[in-house]
């Protein structure tokens, strides 16, 4: 059952948490309190962490590993609620112009914060393989178990 006014106001905090996403920078880390709860619990393909000042930490430590760290947000969807953000990271040019395509799945509290935050990622084919050793062995493997004729990278 839909219930008008509260999806409007999940919808309103998916918004307010993509714009700051989107405006995210590493000397104002702070504005991430005023989009996720206290105890909130992020989880990617290396962190998994509660609480503000953890997520914090993944976030300074993002910016100290891939610098210019940016998001673009290119789809969204709320269903009561849980969200999910299909995403882009861009670094800089001193990253060699990394660029991550991501989902994240949200759960939104009662105050429309995230309570909950698991990004899907795949680190094999966007970071590994970029690695001179280890690329080749993963697209090695890769190309192992790709389905003959098919268009794996």
């Amino acid at each position: 059952m839909t219930v008008p006014g509260r999806d409007l106001n999940r919808a309103a905090a998916l918004e307010r948490y993509v714009a700051v996403m989107e405006g995210l920078r590493v000397d104002h880390l702070e504005t991430l309190a005023t989009v996720y709860a206290e105890q909130s619990r992020f989880v990617d393909p290396f962190n998994d962490v509660r609480g503000i000042e953890a997520i914090e930490a993944v976030f300074a430590h993002g910016f100290a590993q891939c610098p210019g760290m940016r998001f673009v947000v290119q789809a969204r969807a709320v269903d009561g609620d849980r969200a999910l953000l299909r995403w882009r990271m861009h670094c800089d040019a001193s990253a060699h112009g990394l660029s991550i395509e991501g989902m994240s799945e949200l759960v939104l509290g009662r105050d429309g914060r995230v309570v909950e935050h698991v990004d899907y990622w795949d680190p094999a084919a966007q970071l590994y393989e970029r690695v001179p050793v280890l690329g080749w062995l993963m697209r090695c493997i890769r190309r192992r178990l790709a389905v003959p004729g098919s268009a794996s990278r």
